[in-house]
């Protein structure tokens, strides 16, 4: 890897955004930081641009600048001075902060890794690099700076194993040791940041690898404690793989069928239905979870030995819920892991049934309605990882096969799937069976659905009849 640097002076001088900055730094001392100069660097694209500002007041910098931007001001953190400026666009953003203590230098070297220390003197045009990362990109490895700062801020530990997602270079051994030594504080930061490191981790490439790093050290159990039970689940006649390495397999199964699928997966995978995360990464985390039912109702039957588990998919899809939770995912992004892992199992039994009709396919397409995609890739990736001995590489393909249909079909047709037609609302529910708002409530819409879904119930009178039938004493 030959890193030219004329020709990243030449991309960070030419970046549109640091051009509109460029006339507003006149009489202060200006710095491009951390993760866009690295991405840049690394021949990446990257819309936020952090930059070290030293003037006598930051705020009323970065909101003049924000001013003569036509952006939007937001005070990130008044107490540490941080501001951030998003431009027009909503892609762009800028970050704007004073140095640690006035102090340039110490404000580097308090970073976690050398390859965000990098930093850009955008008044004489050059690079400055304390710490080596320029070299260290060039060597594709991820060093530390200090082992004060790791524990100074705990977080740092989790960040080396999500830039270990993102890029693939090599963790530094010492690294490894200051994991293992501060690993039970790793709970210490707010579960807020530790959410944002996870899910950033989760949307890397190479988000397999990081998981068995962190699992060498320790960190995996530490973090999602309910490991310390999937451990225990060993390879069976239907799983070559324990349980542990059958999730990790199932994630790095899922970046390998997004690098082999056409531009319409990808283009949907690379979405942010959640904000600034792209729908592969939750993905990944959904298949990283997906059998987490399993301990709780593993049984190996006497006669034939083989390992069952029956329910674990909706067993895990409850044992998600205060996990998510804990970490401080949204109540919509819970909904979704839940919901993969409820049907994981859905598509492949759908599609291995005898004589599948078109109906049951819009019935499919209808009840995963918002995840038809991912909970298909989910089962395809669950297939694939799973080769025990009484598993045949027919079955694999056959499997494979029924689901490659069952997705190219809902791409045909899913512009003629009409939405279902709400036939009763709660309120019209509450009144027809004289009850209150509550939980039942919740069941009889879900149970009407349904009953839509499967095409017994099409008009208002039926879904009255349906419930009337069902509840009415």
């Amino acid at each position: 890897m030959v890193l030219i640097m004329d020709k990243y002076i030449e991309q960070i001088e030419n970046d549109n955004v640091i051009k509109q900055i460029m006339p507003f730094i006149n009489g202060v001392h200006a710095y491009v930081v951390g993760g866009f100069l690295r991405d840049i660097l690394m021949d990446k694209t990257s819309f936020d641009r952090d930059l070290i500002i030293c003037c006598d007041d930051i705020r009323q910098f970065a909101y003049n600048l924000s001013i003569e931007l036509n952006a939007h001001f937001i005070e990130l953190d008044n107490i540490n001075k941080i501001y951030r400026i998003v431009l027009n666009d909503k892609e762009n953003y800028i970050d704007i902060t004073s140095p640690v203590e006035n102090n340039f230098e110490k404000d580097i070297l308090r970073r976690d890794l050398t390859i965000n220390a990098i930093s850009y003197d955008l008044n004489n045009h050059k690079f400055i690099d304390l710490t080596g990362g320029i070299e260290d990109i060039k060597n594709k490895k991820i060093k530390g700076i200090s082992k004060k700062n790791f524990e100074e801020d705990s977080l740092r530990i989790l960040r080396i194993y999500r830039f270990y997602s993102m890029t693939g270079f090599e963790i530094d051994t010492s690294l490894i040791g200051i994991t293992k030594e501060l690993l039970t504080r790793i709970n210490e930061p707010a579960k807020e940041r530790i959410n944002t490191e996870l899910i950033k981790l989760f949307e890397g490439k190479y988000t397999d690898l990081a998981l068995l790093k962190m699992d060498e050290t320790g960190l995996l159990e530490e973090l999602f404690p309910i490991y310390k039970e999937v451990k225990k689940i060993p390879s069976n006649s239907h799983h070559h793989l324990d349980l542990l390495h059958h999730l990790i397999e199932t994630v790095r199964q899922i970046q390998i069928i997004y690098e082999n699928s056409a531009s319409e997966i990808k283009d949907y995978l690379n979405s942010r239905r959640f904000g600034g995360v792209k729908e592969i990464g939750f993905l990944k985390l959904a298949a990283f979870l997906h059998d987490i039912g399993k301990p709780s109702c593993w049984t190996i039957e006497e006669e034939t030995g083989r390992h069952r588990f029956i329910k674990h998919d909706e067993i895990g899809s409850k044992l998600v819920i205060p996990i998510l939770k804990d970490l401080k995912f949204s109540k919509k992004q819970i909904d979704y892991i839940k919901t993969l892992i409820k049907y994981h199992i859905y598509p492949s039994s759908m599609v291995s049934a005898p004589d599948v009709s078109d109906k049951a396919f819009i019935k499919f397409y209808r009840k995963m309605d918002g995840v038809v995609i991912d909970v298909i890739l989910l089962a395809m990736a669950d297939r694939l990882s799973a080769r025990g001995e009484k598993v045949s590489q027919k079955m694999i393909d056959d499997n494979i096969n029924n689901l490659k249909t069952l997705l190219n079909n809902y791409f045909t047709i899913r512009k003629d799937i009409k939405p279902l037609e709400k036939l009763l609302d709660g309120r019209d529910i509450m009144e027809l069976l004289n009850i209150e708002q509550g939980p039942l409530l919740g069941v009889i819409i879900n149970e009407l659905k349904e009953a839509q879904i499967s095409g017994d119930v099409n008009t208002k009178l039926e879904a009255k009849n349906f419930i009337l039938n069902k509840y009415k004493k």
